[in-house]
């Protein structure tokens, strides 16, 4: 077996060699899934095989020594014209006519044929089931996953895995891997009636044999290598596509369309580069093993019809005895059966590589680490208890508490959820040694707005990363409500957030479903008053089934401005005591910046909002506002007092209202 480099992707994944051990690994997790899931199946496909197998063996012995010894040669012999006149006096079908031998020679052969189509019909379950059962833990384990593993995988690599990988899999399951199991068990037990017949016959079989094995292993290592690498580009190609038609309008506004279709071409012609010699080596292999079989099959004639002629002797393992015709009639069948799989051995050896190269990518995400979550403090519902404590509640009940078992197990105390956010001379790196964000204090109060400016990668952004734990600090602390966010489960503690982000991401379904989003158990009455409280109401009621209007494709038939709103209706839904706006106008026009800031607003009262800023005019109101330079803190203040101080914000706020 060739060893396969598997070349590394922009994620960052390094360079691994696809060895013999590395691929028994793979083999073995992917039998588990066999033997756990479908272990009579399995069986019966294996019995099947064996089956399937001694059916062809058995039916060359009966053509060659059964019919040609017992039946063609006396009835030549006794110059007969047909030969349902001839019954043979000796042999097993003594007293019977050839019509008999026929018969049983078709019940041999529907006998295999009934075998073969069972094992490929059970492959197939397997493989399907298999394939689904991967896919499902993959996709299970990929909701997992903590944010910063997306950020460092490329464009189209994951969708690589659960189509092309995947894909692999299932065809070296349903198809590979019991075509090279059939081929391996015919030749046994053709080697096993070759050796039978004569072992010198059977010499010039193996001699041929292992010529062909090295043949054969030449071009399988020449085109492993370059299926593998027809993969690896496949994926890159798919991904190429899928990032162009995301970003169609801005390849039409930018007349990127030439340099695209080159893009795509220098894509495809390394594929179609790695494809060619691929199946180059591949598609010459079978020819060259039948030809080389022909070779061997006319030696073969000639040799034994020599021997029959002459009446020279055969040697096998059970001793000296006569070569006749029948016996060279049927070693002919046997070799021919013999060497003929070889070549299918080594071409399903080229798919099962790449299959399980494709395995170890998928393993390689299912054993990507979970995101960890050492939180006990929990969300609940919560009533007062008459002197302005919460006491937690079975029913919903409108008011939430933080309830913090101590791990002493002394008590469980219950706080108000207010929105109270403080970060303390936080740092945070998002790659070890490279700091981007240095010694940030802020205080936000229940229901203050706190407004964040600063170039692009001032380190914005990742403040609220910080804070909705997509990414846990390296040193200080943050604190919500008085208790330290790593003590917070991170379910619980994203289900007190609500974010708009610049870019809204809507999904497949109905209007009512994508604002739904933010609470799921929303009534129909709920999900239309945040509409309403959003400004979203009024063209939703005008789109041409309302509430119940299937969006595809991310909402592309609605404007940006739309989609902003169903956004912010979705976190309106959710009804959440500190919002994240990430710079959530930026990119749309003044006019429904307009609509879109008084949805907005509405849904800012009471609670405590942080806003990443791209227009200065929409943070004003803010009460404190955070000039962020190089990932640190460089003036805070209000509007009024920022300008008063004439630093960093007075030069972005007199120089325009944009930031960057």
């Amino acid at each position: 077996m060739p060893r396969i480099n598997l070349r590394p992707s922009k994620n960052g994944v390094n360079m691994e060699t696809f060895s013999r051990k590395m691929m028994a690994h793979t083999t073995g997790r992917l039998l588990k899934y066999v033997f756990k899931y479908y272990p009579r199946q399995f069986a019966l496909v294996l019995l099947c095989i064996i089956i399937s197998s001694a059916t062809g063996a058995v039916g060359s012995f009966f053509i060659g020594t059964v019919i040609v010894d017992s039946y063609i040669s006396p009835a030549v012999e006794a110059g007969l014209s047909s030969l349902d006149w001839f019954v043979p006096s000796t042999g097993i079908f003594a007293g019977k006519p050839f019509s008999t031998c026929i018969v049983i020679l078709i019940c041999i052969y529907i006998a295999g044929l009934i075998a073969t189509f069972l094992y490929n019909i059970m492959m197939a379950i397997i493989g399907q089931g298999v394939q689904k059962r991967i896919r499902d833990e993959l996709f299970d384990h990929m909701e997992t996953l903590p944010i910063s593993y997306f950020d460092r995988r490329g464009h189209g690599d994951i969708m690589s895995i659960y189509t092309n990988d995947v894909d692999a899999l299932r065809e070296m399951l349903s198809r590979a891997l019991p075509m090279m199991a059939n081929s391996i068990m015919t030749m046994v037990a053709c080697f096993v009636m070759m050796i039978i017949t004569d072992i010198v016959l059977s010499a010039v079989v193996v001699t041929f044999a292992i010529f062909i094995f090295l043949i054969s292993s030449f071009y399988a290592k020449k085109s492993g290598r370059y299926f593998v690498k027809q993969q690896i580009e496949l994926g890159k190609t798919n991904g190429y596509i899928e990032e162009m038609i995301n970003g169609q309008r801005v390849v039409k506004v930018f007349n990127y369309e030439t340099r695209n279709i080159e893009g795509f071409d220098s894509h495809n012609m390394r594929l179609f580069h790695y494809s060619v010699k691929a199946n180059r080596f591949a598609n010459v292999l079978m020819p060259t093993v039948n030809q080389i079989g022909n070779l061997q099959y006319a030696l073969l004639a000639l040799l034994g019809g020599y021997a029959a002629i002459n009446g020279i002797n055969g040697f096998s393992v059970t001793g000296v005895h006569p070569l006749d015709v029948g016996l060279v009639v049927s070693f002919l069948m046997y070799s021919k059966a013999f060497t003929q799989p070889i070549g299918q051995v080594s071409q399903q050896v080229n798919l099962i590589a790449l299959a399980l190269a494709g395995a170890t990518r998928i393993f390689e995400v299912i054993d990507a680490p979970s995101e960890t979550d050492d939180g006990y403090v929990e969300l609940v519902n919560a009533r007062d208890d008459g002197s302005g404590k919460p006491v937690e509640c079975p029913n919903r009940t409108g008011r939430w508490a933080w309830k913090h078992p101590h791990k002493n197990g002394s008590e469980t105390t219950y706080v108000w959820l207010r929105g109270k956010i403080t970060i303390d001379d936080v740092d945070f790196a998002y790659v070890p040694g490279r700091t981007v964000l240095h010694h940030i204090t802020l205080y936000a109060k229940p229901g203050q707005k706190v407004a964040f400016v600063g170039a692009t990668g001032a380190g914005k952004t990742t403040i609220t990363n910080l804070l909705t734990r997509f990414y846990d600090i390296a040193d200080g602390k943050i604190r919500y409500d008085d208790i330290n966010i790593n003590k917070i489960k991170k379910a619980d503690l994203r289900r007190s957030l609500g974010m708009v982000l610049q870019d809204s991401k809507l999904f497949t379904g109905t209007v009512r479903d994508n604002i739904r989003f933010g609470k799921l158990d929303a009534t129909d009455e709920e999900i239309e008053e945040a509409a309403r409280l959003a400004n979203a109401d009024a063209f939703i009621r005008n789109l041409p089934h309302g509430y119940d209007t299937v969006l595809e494709a991310g909402g592309a038939s609605l404007s940006q401005g739309q989609r902003q709103l169903l956004s912010i209706a979705r976190c309106a839904v959710a009804d959440p005591p500190v919002m994240i706006l990430d710079e959530a106008t930026s990119s749309i026009d003044s006019r429904t910046e307009k609509l879109v800031q008084q949805g907005m607003d509405a849904i800012m009262k009471g609670r405590t909002v942080f806003v990443i800023a791209h227009r200065l005019s929409t943070i004003q109101n803010a009460d404190v506002i955070m000039v962020l330079e190089h990932g640190t803190i460089i003036e805070r203040g209000s509007h009024d007092d920022l300008l008063k101080q004439k630093g960093r914000y007075y030069q972005l706020f007199t120089g325009g209202n944009a930031v960057d």
